[in-house]
């Protein structure tokens, strides 16, 4: 299924994301649903806690924004709009 595909690759993303910063959870993602991607914010949902068991993102708040503007440039995308990152603190 593509948007199967879609979320595993975004969930990748953010296992990138959070090795490149040390990080040992992903605590929060802001993602925007482009008016066109097929995805409702429910939808996009039950994918995202599927792809992310057994990840770092497992847990993760998820916020959901949406567009509905099918004229946008974006309108067929997904897109990461934040992430929210458990940095280890380090000692001096």
């Amino acid at each position: 299924m593509h948007e199967t595909g879609i979320v595993r690759d975004l969930v990748r993303r953010l296992e990138s994301v959070a090795a490149d910063a040390g990080a040992s959870a992903v605590s929060g993602v802001e993602v925007w649903l482009g008016a066109l991607s097929q995805f409702t914010p429910h939808h996009f949902r039950e994918h995202f806690d599927d792809e992310a068991k057994g990840s770092i993102a497992e847990g993760a708040r998820l916020d959901i924004l949406t567009s509905d503007d099918a004229s946008d440039a974006n309108a067929l995308h997904v897109m990461i709009r934040s992430v929210d990152l458990e940095v280890p603190e380090t000692e001096s």
